[in-house]
């Protein structure tokens, strides 16, 4: 028979193995939603010359939008474990039909197709792996739920979503041995475990590479907090990535950053470049409260000389997640072609809330930063201290219309040119 004290010691580590997957298993970055919208979006505002509308409705935790080949729209809804399409069967501008795609996955987010020679895929990015699934793209189905793993990652942790993209190989030669020498590569990002440490791989706080048999897995670029969302400059193909910065060093510090990744050079010991976390932020700056009595790696360094540093700076906390470039001849002003676009999913922790809004950043055509001072493109989900809801990924369609998800009202936004 248990005795009392024994009884006590399990209910503690009962209740701290609660807490901790709690913690594990928790976004964190959660505030109180105060205000619903409606089913009209009275609640946004844009420039003059926009137009919003609700796309798809009552959905749950929607966050990566795709379009696949036939231009069907499928959405993560990451919490639910689902991907499912919104179809406009009409043709009216909204979704009249949620199918389910796949289902029973576990916390899924980043989707890509792509095709061989006989095969269209459509790649999941689950938290713990990266499966493939043999796609119809004249019925929208997938041949099997089963699917295919293409590569493993670290599960969960603080940041446990994974985002994938299908870009071009920016490598010269090959890696491991003769591997990576595909014509495309498979981008996979990995958020770190922590607000801040030192990890014990290399597959988190990266953006990760493979082909997309997933022959092999690398690390393409480290130091990266919680890169959540990435996309490919429409004219230098180049990589751009979202970064959230660490907690508790106030309301102002560090940064949240807009990065240009880049492959490797023969300076880079380890065969990726570095974006400065745990050790460094903005500009090479040094994070004076993270200094670790140990480090177990050595591929990395607390020397902020060597870290690349970000092409936009943004304000502390206001959690920048979907990003996308304006497109040429799709209806949009001419003056914002190669613009930035990028949602601001909004603060958690700070003293005055910041970000939930969609913001622009002027660029020359060939990706060159204009002005670090971002404009106001979609607002209104917050208002004083209310919040109505929280933008996540922002996609084009091939006709030049912005969808805009947000993962706390379960809504698809519409947005069109007049």
């Amino acid at each position: 028979m248990l005795s009392k004290r024994n009884i006590l010691i399990i209910v503690v580590l009962a209740t701290a193995l609660v807490g901790l997957a709690w913690f594990y298993a928790s976004p964190l970055e959660e505030p109180k939603i105060t205000e619903i919208p409606s089913t009209e979006p009275s609640l946004l505002k844009l420039p003059a010359g926009f137009k919003i509308d609700i796309f798809g409705d009552n959905l749950e935790n929607p966050r990566v939008i795709v379009f696949d080949p036939a231009g069907n729209m499928l959405v993560s809804e990451t919490k639910a474990g689902r991907v499912v399409m919104l179809k406009d069967s009409d043709k009216d501008g909204k979704s009249d039909q949620k199918i389910i795609i796949l289902e029973s996955l576990r916390l899924p987010h980043g989707l890509d197709f792509y095709s061989d020679s006989k095969t269209t895929y459509l790649y999941a990015a689950e938290t713990n792996e990266v499966k493939r699934f043999p796609y119809d793209v004249k019925s929208g189905k997938v041949a099997s739920d089963k699917g295919e793993s293409i590569a493993t990652l670290p599960a969960d942790g603080r940041h446990f979503t994974r985002t994938i993209a299908f870009g071009p190989n920016y490598r010269q030669g090959s890696i491991l041995g003769g591997l990576g020498l595909s014509v495309d590569k498979l981008y996979m990002s990995v958020g770190s475990s922590c607000d801040v440490c030192i990890e014990d791989t290399w597959k988190r706080a990266a953006i990760l590479e493979s082909d997309p048999a997933g022959t092999y897995t690398a690390e393409f670029a480290g130091g990266l907090r919680n890169s959540v969302f990435f996309t490919f400059h429409p004219k230098t193909k180049e990589i751009w990535a979202t970064e959230m910065g660490r907690d508790n060093l106030g309301d102002n510090l560090p940064p949240d950053e807009i990065n240009i990744i880049k492959v490797a050079g023969p300076e880079d010991q380890y065969g990726a470049k570095r974006y400065g976390w745990p050790f460094c932020y903005g500009d090479k700056v040094r994070d004076k409260k993270f200094n670790p009595e140990k480090i177990d790696r050595v591929d990395i360094s607390s020397d902020c000389n060597t870290t690349t540093s970000p092409v936009i700076k943004i304000q502390a906390h206001s959690a920048p997640l979907g990003l996308a470039f304006v497109p040429a001849d799709k209806g949009w002003s001419k003056e914002w072609e190669g613009d930035l676009l990028v949602a601001l999913h909004g603060s958690w922790n700070r003293s005055e809330k910041v970000g939930y809004k969609v913001v622009r950043y002027d660029l020359d055509i060939d990706g060159n930063v204009l002005s670090q001072a971002p404009q106001d493109f979609i607002w209104g989900w917050l208002n004083g201290d209310k919040v109505s809801g929280r933008p996540v990924d922002l996609k084009f369609n091939s006709e030049g219309a912005l969808y805009v998800s947000d993962d706390a009202t379960g809504v698809i936004y519409k947005v069109s040119p007049k």
